[in-house]
């Protein structure tokens, strides 16, 4: 009975996917399948427009149009009624990616083991001798495996048990005898069992690992919300700041506008008093001409004298001396005021806001990038970088579009600035710096100081040299020598002499390193600290020397 239901299951089953028909189509050839496999089948077939048959191949043109077998169907459904249905995990067939056992003849069942002894795979039935059996159960039996054959020596077919520890493989016995004689060999099982606490201890080391890391992913989350979180209250802060600045600016702007109201108010008023005791004079004026007038046409010369002392009398003129006529020019004061205090405001906001940049690109959960270490790599953050006129000597010359800098000895025609310096022949870049930069400084003479500074250092004095105070770090190169300078403190400094200096500057980090710089690059010095303001450029310039900023390739 179980093989005629075994029979019939073979019958009533698609081919292609090895279940119990559903919809079952019948095609010319007269193979059924499912319907939804056969259409699959053909679909792939579409670009070559042949339509084979996947058991018998037999290729149809045009494709075929499919119908469902009714008679099929229910025959189907019936069988399932009595009591025919899926086979069972261990009944089941293997499919082509499934382990297929050795030992079936004709539609082979899915392997349940593999033996590595036997050095082949079975299905559950045919896998009860190796229970039964007493030869047999001493058989190593494993989980399906397609790569018994693996366990064979190709060269003397038999099976490999033995590990060579020379050359780090598996051999046969024969192969020990033969060509890994004298070799260190252990069986395959001791060097598994040595393996096996290798892979233990590797196992702990990666569950530690593992462990660390979800505890780092766990912190990063925590610094994720904390960025978040603080990020949101800094731009809720800044907005009502900002606000408040805002409404500040418009009541100022509205005071200026009401005392302007009022003052001109004020002014028209006191105008047109003046210009209504104006307009009375001329009345009066006009009066008295008139009667003037009438007197000297009288031809009577008693009556002429007789009035003329009371005609002739006039009254005291309105003071005008006050009037001083300046044609649209009355609030022009009140205008260049206002400008005056805008320009001030942009100064402030332009200096004020490199700082509030900074600040912000300061925030960094991370560790920064690496240093570089070729001149490739720091040519790729190299910056253009030009000299200030407002900060220069007086007798030093800019040149070369400001990158280049001399010492003269003789007084340049420079605007007067209070950004110049005024005892030491030095300059500052137009340029703040901050990130990451890098620039080189080429010399010709006896010699020139490369620094860094703070913009508000001392313009004058012995505080303004580049490196006697706590605003700027210098590396005087002097003769193909070298010293360090940073708040009146000298380090020495060796390396190889050159006409070229590279400075590099990772402003976040605080790194600052000058670098001797010829056909390779040898650092001369390195600084690691904090930099608390943008840094500018700075070049102090030897007598008889001159300086470049060099476009960097």
């Amino acid at each position: 009975m179980a093989q005629r239901d075994q029979q019939d299951r073979e019958t009533l089953s698609c081919s292609i996917c090895l279940d119990l028909l559903k919809d079952p189509v019948t095609t010319t050839c007269g193979h059924s399948y499912c319907m939804s496999c056969i259409k699959s089948h053909w679909d792939g077939e579409d670009q070559r427009k042949i339509y084979s048959c996947p058991e018998c191949r037999e290729a149809f043109r045009p494709r075929p149009v499919l119908k469902k077998n009714t008679m099929l169907a229910a025959l189907v459904e019936k069988l399932k009624k009595t009591g025919l249905q899926a086979a069972p995990a261990d009944h089941c067939y293997a499919r082509p990616e499934d382990v297929a056992c050795d030992v079936c003849t004709g539609r082979k069942l899915k392997a349940f083991k593999s033996c590595l002894v036997c050095l082949a795979s079975y299905c559950e039935n045919h896998l009860q001798p190796h229970y039964d059996a007493a030869p047999l159960k001493k058989h190593k039996l494993v989980e399906p495996s397609k790569k018994l054959q693996e366990n064979i020596c190709s060269r003397h077919g038999r099976m490999m048990e033995i590990f060579c520890r020379t050359d780090q493989q598996i051999i046969c016995y024969l192969c020990s005898v033969d060509g890994h004689k004298g070799h260190k060999t252990v069986s395959a099982a001791a060097e598994r069992t040595e393996r096996q606490r290798e892979l233990e201890v590797s196992r702990l080391n990666i569950q530690q690992r593992i462990q660390d890391r979800e505890k780092d992913v766990k912190l990063l989350q925590q610094e994720v919300k904390a960025v978040r979180c603080s990020g949101d209250k800094a731009v809720e802060d800044s907005e009502k700041i900002f606000t408040q600045l805002i409404r500040l600016l418009q009541k100022k702007n509205s005071d200026v506008k009401q005392q302007i109201r009022s003052q001109q108010e004020t002014e028209i008023s006191r105008v047109k008093e003046l210009q209504e005791k104006l307009q009375q004079e001329i009345t009066a004026l006009k009066r008295k001409d008139a009667e003037l007038k009438q007197l000297s046409h009288t031809q009577d010369h008693n009556q002429f004298l007789h009035n003329y002392p009371s005609v002739s009398q006039l009254s005291e003129p309105t003071d005008s001396s006050s009037i001083n006529i300046r044609p649209l020019r009355y609030f022009e004061d009140v205008t260049a005021a206002v400008s005056e205090l805008r320009d001030k405001l942009q100064d402030i906001l332009r200096e004020e806001w490199t700082n509030i940049s900074l600040t912000v690109t300061n925030v960094d959960v991370l560790l920064s990038e690496p240093e570089p270490e070729t001149r490739a790599e720091f040519v790729k953050y190299s910056c253009e970088i030009t000299l200030d006129p407002n900060t220069a000597h007086t007798q030093m010359l800019l040149s070369e579009g400001n990158r280049k800098v001399g010492y003269t000895g003789q007084q340049q025609s420079y605007s007067s600035h209070t950004d110049k310096f005024i005892s030491y022949f030095q300059v500052l870049s137009r340029e703040s710096l901050t990130g990451r930069c890098y620039w080189e400084v080429e010399q010709r003479g006896r010699g020139v100081n490369v620094a860094v500074a703070y913009k508000n250092i001392s313009r004058a004095g012995s505080e303004s040299i580049f490196g006697r105070n706590n605003k700027s770090w210098c590396l005087d190169c002097y003769t193909n020598s070298y010293r360090f300078l940073f708040n009146n403190i000298e380090t020495p400094v060796s390396g190889p002499g050159s006409s070229r200096v590279g400075v590099y500057l990772d402003h976040r980090a605080g790194i600052l390193s000058f670098y001797s710089v010829s056909k390779t690059m040898t650092l001369l010095h390195r600084v690691q600290t904090t930099f608390t303001q943008p840094l500018y450029a700075g070049l102090y310039v030897y007598p008889g020397s001159t300086s470049e900023l060099c476009k960097v390739k």
